[in-house]
């Protein structure tokens, strides 16, 4: 374990440590009010639990270092196989929480798979393209892994999840893209993909039925959510969420003083989290955030540039982007860039399955980086043995 230690990235380390704990702090500053006035509970129930996560993910995160990543590939078609039959499960037997069947209640907590699969599909791509590398001049092999793919975003689809799924599907996507494919096999895929979108497509449309509910159609209806007609249903988030940030200021209101979390906001502690944030911080502070999360994704593609491998490679890349999602869709529909699709802000929202999928992502970096410093000071110790 020493070596293990004394291997791992310390920047990113560093990097994850400071941006858990500003999240914990803002995650108790943000549902303190909510806790207490909408549920009667204690001020500290969402920072527990939180705590209770990150500690648990901790924890378990030093056990997974110690895995190979070469091990993942047995372990990740296990985990897809598990995740694809709870999630087709909670279709049929799952209770609605917040209009969608996308959770697991286990006691006090609940979990929602779909967060898990996101990191699943990323190591089972990774080590699947590196195992049939030599093969994938057939159609069949390269393009298995965008139909296993396929499973789970309609799963996810149907939950109804669309920020999930339009993330799941992208992940997916750019693993795709990224994989050591032939470029004309991967121009002749990409082809057929388009034409087979576009068929399902036609089909839906001539068959009358709609594709999306109509509670998200609306939500794609985003411009001027301040006005009249938004303020009092769609638009009352985003609208909120611009009456904090406007507050902030440069400097915030202070650390604890955000108005808008006294229910204005009813996702203060999860969706909205970065809305409070430069409330009560303000614009500098949370540039330095932001600053935070660039200097994490550069780590991040850093070692993944390093590795000697192409599941190592592909892992790093995929999981950069994971986190590079979030942030943008997070982030672009608060600003009222896009829709608000319900996606979680890495490090800040209030949140256990994506706590959890957050800290075992960037374990399986760390892991990726031992194995780069240990091959690398297995060549110099090879070459320092040729010269004598």
């Amino acid at each position: 374990m020493k070596k293990i230690i004394k291997n791992i990235d310390k920047p990113l380390f560093i990097i994850t440590i400071i941006l858990f704990m500003i999240g914990l702090i803002m995650v108790f500053s943000a549902s303190n009010i909510t806790a207490f006035m909408k549920y009667g509970a204690s001020p500290y129930r969402y920072f527990s639990k939180q705590l209770i996560f990150l500690v648990v993910s901790f924890i378990a995160a030093l056990f997974i270092i110690r895995f190979k990543t070469k091990s993942y590939g047995g372990i990740a078609w296990i985990a897809l196989i598990g995740v694809i039959v709870v999630l087709y499960a909670l279709l049929a037997y799952g209770s609605v929480k917040n209009k969608a069947i996308s959770w697991l209640n286990i006691g006090p907590f609940g979990i929602q798979p779909s967060e898990f699969a996101k990191l699943i599909i990323i190591i089972w791509m990774a080590t699947y393209y590196e195992k049939n590398k030599a093969k994938l001049d057939h159609y069949t092999v390269s393009l298995f892994p965008i139909g296993m793919a396929g499973i789970v975003a309609v799963a996810i689809f149907l939950q109804p999840d669309l920020g999930t799924t339009v993330i799941f599907s992208l992940l997916a996507f750019f693993l795709f893209m990224i994989a050591p494919i032939q470029k004309e096999i991967r121009s002749r895929i990409l082809l057929l993909l388009i034409g087979g979108i576009g068929v399902v497509v036609l089909l839906v449309l001539g068959s009358g039925k709609e594709i999306l509910l109509e509670r998200q159609l609306e939500r794609f209806d985003f411009a001027n959510p301040c006005s009249e007609e938004k303020f009092y249903n769609d638009g009352n988030q985003v609208c909120n969420g611009y009456i904090a940030i406007n507050n902030g200021g440069l400097f915030g209101v202070g650390l604890g003083n955000s108005t808008q979390k006294y229910l204005y906001l009813p996702e203060a502690h999860t969706d909205f989290i970065f809305a409070i944030i430069m409330e009560e911080l303000g614009l500098i502070p949370s540039l330095g955030i932001i600053l935070l999360y660039i200097l994490l994704l550069g780590r991040i593609i850093k070692i993944g540039k390093e590795s000697f491998t192409d599941r190592g490679a592909m892992m790093c890349y995929g999981i950069a982007m994971f986190i590079f999602l979030h942030i943008a869709v997070n982030l672009m529909g608060i600003f009222g860039l896009m829709p608000m699709t319900g996606v979680p802000l890495p490090f800040m929202s209030y949140g256990g399955s994506f706590t959890m999928t957050l800290v075992f992502a960037l374990t399986v970096v760390q892991r990726v980086n031992v194995e780069n410093r240990l091959q690398y000071e297995g060549q110099q110790k090879a070459k320092k043995s040729r010269k004598k």
